[in-house]
């Protein structure tokens, strides 16, 4: 159980830290020395992160080589192209990735949050909101998406990534707020 749970918290931290250290160093040096200084420190950082991780725990969470492997193959073509926008649209592409995930598997009728809580053997009975939340979560990740490539393109890098960093954090713990609220109304009438 202990492994588990810190498997858990290192793929939560891969999640949050990995996705937000290297939009904050990319965004402070394209301030301070231009684009390519913070695409080549942004990279390094998803790099070294996928180091750490190896060295640490003998292992590199899925979570973490997707997150930080997007985001060097993306920075690689910003640096190719020499268009920053192709790092910018890392975090739309993740999270477009996850929408499609969570649809996808509600309309194959295997929504995913019921696939986990099986797994972790919940009561059936949160199998029909589990199946719900998962549609409504895979819109959230899909209307986020829309957000973030529509950031990456019109504003700039510094609104940028404070959507990427504080923005999806804050909206969805909003959301997670708002579904936690509409679950006590069904089961419990507050």
């Amino acid at each position: 159980m202990v492994s588990m749970q810190s498997s858990k918290n290192q793929a939560l931290r891969s999640l949050f830290l990995g996705g937000i250290i290297p939009v904050v160093v990319y965004t402070i040096l394209e301030e301070k020395a231009g684009p390519l200084w913070g695409l080549v420190f942004g990279m390094g950082f998803g790099i070294l992160e996928i180091l750490l991780e190896a060295f640490r725990y003998r292992k590199v969470e899925m979570v973490t080589w997707i997150g930080n492997g997007l985001l060097v193959v993306m920075g690689g073509i910003s640096l190719l192209t020499q268009e920053g926008i192709w790092f910018k649209l890392q975090p739309s592409i993740l999270e477009a990735g996850m929408a499609f995930l969570l649809l996808g598997s509600w309309i194959l009728k295997k929504p995913l949050l019921v696939t986990m809580a099986k797994k972790q053997e919940l009561p059936p009975v949160l199998e029909n909101h589990l199946a719900a939340i998962t549609f409504r979560l895979g819109i959230f990740f899909l209307l986020h998406s829309v957000l973030a490539a529509y950031a990456a393109y019109f504003w700039s890098t510094r609104a940028w990534a404070i959507l990427k960093g504080v923005g999806l954090t804050l909206s969805m713990l909003l959301y997670l707020g708002l579904e936690i609220i509409a679950i006590r109304r069904i089961h419990y009438g507050k």
